[in-house]
């Protein structure tokens, strides 16, 4: 009996009916055994997601009854330094970079986040998902809160922080899905921060989930589909939403989705075909800007002036309650480990992250726009030409690869320590964030050239001038970030 199953699963996978074209696509080879695995033990993952859920409870609990670590410690020796290693060096970086190679795949497979909010919701009142959270700009604010407030309570070294901060998301979540949605994950599409960064930069991703009979695009939203992120399956065009959970998936039906592997970039490379939208634009603006600023607070002497520059304004006006500390879910409150914060620092952390959020947030607009507007001079006055705020969207896609790295170098900063217990130099750690942030930048140069290849038509070299402005602003990103580079 075993192997006759073992030949019916092979023969479900022979038998899988792809779109025309799609049978010598790159990569398929590959795919189809990986979807007949996932499609086959897809009803176990909910014990992958428990033993994730049991595996984070411990490295946020456990922390809290254990004494400091000594200042000697290490990853190796401290459960507590191992427990924010694994989460600052490891899980938050390492989820980043695996959207290249596997998309969204924490999100569907391992995220306890999500299946704690997908199991309150089986439970739950399952109300209509309300407009405000429906609002395409509710995950960008929900990562800039979350970013900000993970720098002003200190969730990177304290474990009482990491505990407030994870635990409060978890909290969120299982509380948005006992609520609303019906058997759906309204958490995972409309608010999770983090999911918002892994589904903008799955568009780089080398996986892909595509009808395997693709009608016209008529909406992309709906409850009425077996997808928990809402996707209508039929008309799927992009990945930023797709978790890859793999309940749309039959390989002996002829409809449905289908997996697949493609080009890294590549669908941002055809974004005009993939549904770019404004409220993406504005994420790669404003969370390159906030990375940034969220490093550079720590050692930048600008924010020392700054802070005392307020200090000296708040004495001034006698307005002595700022320099008191606030409650600790606010900001860090240790008084026994040296480390107290005041309102000053507060609203100077803020201030300083906002500012910077806002600046190369500004840089960026100011280039995009500029490339746009090359864009459509060179293309001229065609019949069906694209206007300028068409382009604009579509070419800041381009900052996809500065942006995903500006996140790794700023907030997952701990990654790059691991490399020192191979005995490699603090001066080849430096050379290597060079190196990485370079390939960024080619990287993004190459995807403003295949976009504008879309959107400029026989003109040559002329279409390279639009490219100078995005070169611009990733350069002016690198230069920000040099101070990170330790060189």
């Amino acid at each position: 009996m075993s192997s006759i199953k073992q030949n019916i699963n092979l023969d479900e996978v022979e038998i899988r009916v792809l779109p025309k074209g799609e049978k010598n696509a790159f990569g398929q080879n590959l795919a189809a055994p990986i979807e007949a695995f996932f499609v086959k033990y897809r009803e176990q993952l909910i014990w992958l997601h428990l033993a994730f859920f049991l595996f984070f409870m411990v490295l946020l609990i456990l922390p809290l009854y254990l004494p400091d670590p000594a200042e000697d410690a290490t990853p190796l020796s401290d459960f507590t330094s191992f427990s924010n290693y694994v989460m600052w060096g490891l899980w938050f970086p390492l989820v980043f970079l695996s959207v290249i190679f596997s998309g969204r795949s924490w999100c569907g497979i391992f995220c306890p986040m999500g299946a704690a909010s997908e199991w309150a919701n089986n439970i739950g009142f399952k109300k209509e998902i309300p407009a405000w959270i429906k609002w395409s700009g509710t995950p960008i604010l929900s990562f800039i809160l979350v970013t900000i407030w993970g720098q002003t309570i200190g969730v990177r070294d304290h474990a009482e922080s990491l505990a407030i901060v994870f635990g409060s998301t978890m909290l969120v979540a299982i509380i948005i899905g006992l609520f609303y949605g019906r058997k759906k994950r309204a958490w995972c599409r409309h608010m999770c921060p983090i999911g918002l960064l892994l589904g903008v930069f799955s568009r780089l991703g080398a996986v892909q989930f595509a009808p395997k009979r693709k009608q016209k695009v008529t909406k992309r939203w709906t409850e009425k589909t077996a997808c928990p992120t809402m996707i209508e399956l039929n008309s799927k065009d992009e990945s930023r939403h797709c978790i890859e959970c793999f309940r749309c998936v039959n390989p002996k039906a002829k409809g449905g989705l289908f997996l697949k592997f493609r080009r890294p970039g590549q669908e941002v490379e055809d974004i005009a075909n993939n549904n770019p939208n404004i409220a993406e634009t504005w994420f790669f603006f404003l969370s390159t800007g906030l990375a940034l600023g969220g490093f550079l607070w720590l050692v930048l002497p600008e924010y020392q002036m700054m802070r005392n520059y307020l200090g000296e304004w708040f004495i001034e006006y006698e307005l002595y309650s700022l320099l008191e500390s606030g409650p600790s879910w606010v900001m860090v409150v240790f008084p026994e480990r040296r480390e107290v914060f005041y309102w000053l620092d507060f609203i100077a952390i803020v201030s300083f992250m906002l500012g910077f959020m806002l600046l190369i947030g500004f840089i960026l607009f100011s280039t995009t726009l500029m490339a746009a507007w090359i864009s459509k001079k060179v293309d001229g006055p065609m019949p069906g030409s694209k206007n300028i705020r068409q382009r604009f969207i579509e070419l800041s896609y381009q900052y996809a690869p500065v942006a995903m790295v500006s996140l790794i170098l700023g907030l997952g900063a701990k990654l790059f320590e691991l490399l020192t217990f191979t005995g490699i130099t603090e001066h080849q750690i430096a050379l290597l964030k060079i190196l990485i942030f370079f390939l960024s930048i080619v990287w993004s140069l190459w995807l403003c050239f295949q976009i504008l290849k879309q959107q400029v038509s026989n003109h040559g070299y002329l279409q390279y001038w639009a490219m100078l402005p995005g070169g611009l602003g990733s350069l002016a990103v690198g230069a920000a970030w040099w101070t990170a580079i330790g060189l």
